[in-house]
């Protein structure tokens, strides 16, 4: 099992964090020793939007290699938008790799056409934006319609990333990592 999570500039560190944590515990606490992850960027040198910065491991990478590829919300997501190299870059991911968005990150999936006829969920500031690329828009927290899954604002973060440990090692796993990490409020909807 291979995972990307994708950082740029102005990313919202919370919506990269809060997935990457409870993911990456499925190795660190002894679950799996077969998942393997890579912070993947489209550039060297990566500040989230609160000036936090985070190196990547890997930079322009081929992104097809991965089962699931993450990418967190944030302001810079507008930016990206029009940013025509990068989203050549995540068209080239195959529809069999599972695209997983947080927050405004959904509208980047809408901008390269994933969302034509696919329920989706973003932040509720850019709900509306949202439904210029899907008329199936949800309040749900998190909504997956196979090979793509969305999650709503920030801290729903955190609900994704025990989403894809339940979906990869199942509800026990997902429970022991939830207790471990002491995260009370998972709510999918």
């Amino acid at each position: 099992m291979k995972i990307a999570f994708i950082i740029y500039n102005n990313l919202t560190t919370l919506d990269f964090i809060g997935v990457y944590d409870p993911i990456t515990r499925i190795k660190t606490m002894g679950f799996s020793t077969k998942i393997e992850y890579d912070v993947c960027s489209f550039t060297d040198r990566v500040i989230s939007v609160e000036g936090l910065e985070i190196v990547p491991t890997k930079v322009r990478n081929d992104l097809s290699i991965y089962d699931y590829v993450i990418l967190p919300g944030g302001k810079g997501i507008f930016e990206l938008m029009k940013d025509n190299e990068f989203l050549d870059w995540i068209r080239e991911i195959p529809d069999s790799t599972v695209l997983c968005t947080v927050c405004y990150a959904s509208l980047l999936l809408g901008k390269i056409g994933r969302l034509n006829g696919k329920e989706a969920t973003t932040h509720r500031v850019v709900m509306e934006e949202l439904k210029k690329y899907t008329d199936k828009v949800s309040d749900c927290r998190i909504v997956d319609v196979g090979s793509i899954i969305t999650a709503r604002g920030v801290s729903s973060a955190i609900d994704l990333g025990l989403y894809l440990c339940e979906k990869i090692m199942g509800k026990e796993i997902r429970e022991k990592i939830q207790i471990q990490m002491d995260y009370l409020n998972y709510t999918l909807c």
